[in-house]
């Protein structure tokens, strides 16, 4: 342990003076997230709460999607929807404010406005929100069945547009779509982009509009999972994957899912479940939910590694905005200290005395696995058809 006043870093603060409690938790997430990214792993990042709303994407997530370690992410849809606010038309200001969590909400409900935990905003924003999602499904690209992967993609492009449009800074679904990271919702119907293509399919139930086809395909959206998953045992250099679960929920189930698809309900040979599983959840262990349990419970579903869940796994309790800054921050200080590093030495010589800088100095542009969909899922799909004589004894039961 060090002193405070001796430590130089944020590596060196997280590593050497967070001795007990609490505080060993965090120091052992460091130091696990350190590894996998060290290591190469790709990473993937199950995240649920109100962190568009929050602009908690802005401070913290957006830079550790921008470092290229992330192959892809599992969230909710109404993320999705509050990402969209900030870059609406005809605002004078900031839409989304600061408010008290134990004001009159009475009086802030009289006055019109909608409170998420400490944030506020107008109802106006949530009307303007769902004019410009209306809208937008109704357009041509949309009227198709697709994955909730590419829902997400092409709405991060039109996204990109209102905030080029509107000079705001990007939001999550643009950053996304710029570095092609898949967007998985695991309950779309819990959120208000469906919401809107709910009210679209009920005009033209209703008579009310002529041609509506836009169409969620979850099969497709929970295949390509699976066939990232693939990817990251098989068909990448770690051939291990790592994930860091942000608050628990259908976001973290969905993350969990793939090796138990792949290796239960597919029955493919030699699965594994992730290497590194690092998660920051509010829940206690004792309350028997989904959200609260450790990685050690998921090893005994294969979700997670058994060989190496005791060194590499590790579940914090505690609010994730209170301390992934910190984090992200660290990491990504860790990223500058080597590419100064490299430009100093010259990455071979780098590479040899500090075999994480490799996993650290990734390139930025990241793994780009939306635009590798079809290829990877093709190759998944090869593998489904070679397994098909266990795959057709699967389907009999002697049904009463």
């Amino acid at each position: 342990m060090r002193r405070v006043d001796e430590c130089d870093s944020l590596d060196d603060l997280l590593r050497h003076a967070l001795p007990a409690f609490g505080g060993a938790y965090l120091r052992r997430i460091y130091t696990i997230l350190d590894r996998a990214i060290g290591m190469g792993c790709p990473l993937t990042l199950s995240i649920a709460g109100p962190v568009t709303v929050s602009g908690q994407h802005q401070a913290w997530l957006i830079p550790l999607l921008e470092a290229g370690w992330v192959a892809y992410m599992s969230t909710t849809d109404a993320v999705c929807y509050h990402d969209g606010h900030r870059s609406l038309d005809g605002l004078k200001a900031p839409p989304i404010h600061e408010v008290p969590i134990f004001g009159d909400d009475r009086a802030l409900r009289e006055e019109g406005t909608i409170r998420v935990t400490d944030m506020a905003f107008d109802e106006k924003v949530l009307l303007d929100q769902d004019r410009f999602l209306s809208a937008l499904l109704q357009q041509q690209e949309f009227q198709k069945k697709m994955s909730g992967t590419e829902l997400r993609y092409r709405l991060g492009a039109w996204f990109a547009r209102q905030e080029q449009r509107n000079g705001v800074e990007a939001g999550l679904l643009s950053t996304c779509h710029r570095l092609a990271i898949p967007i998985f919702v695991g309950a779309p119907g819990d959120g208000s982009v469906f919401l809107n293509s709910m009210k679209l399919w009920a005009m033209r139930q209703a008579g009310l509009l002529k041609d509506y086809a836009f169409e969620l395909d979850v099969h497709a959206e929970v295949f390509e999972s699976c066939a990232y998953h693939y990817w990251g045992l098989f068909r990448q250099p770690s051939k291990s994957l790592a994930t860091l679960i942000l608050g628990g929920g259908v976001p973290k189930n969905f993350n969990l899912q793939p090796e138990p698809a792949l290796g239960q309900v597919l029955g493919l040979p030699n699965i594994s479940g992730y290497q590194f599983d690092v998660q920051i959840v509010t829940a206690p262990v004792t309350d028997g939910s989904l959200s609260s349990c450790f990685p050690a419970e998921a090893v005994t579903w294969g979700k997670v590694d058994k060989e190496t869940y005791v060194q590499n796994t590790e579940s914090m309790q505690a609010d994730y905005s209170m301390v992934m800054p910190f984090l992200v921050k660290a990491l990504l200080d860790n990223r500058r200290r080597y590419q100064k590093q490299a430009a100093d030495l010259g990455e071979k010589k780098l590479f040899a005395k500090e075999p994480k800088a490799r996993g650290y100095l990734r390139p930025r542009a990241g793994y780009r696995l939306f635009e590798l969909r079809a290829e990877l899922c093709e190759q998944l799909n090869k593998a489904v058809q070679k397994n098909g004589a266990w795959l057709l004894d699967s389907v009999q039961y002697p049904l009463s």
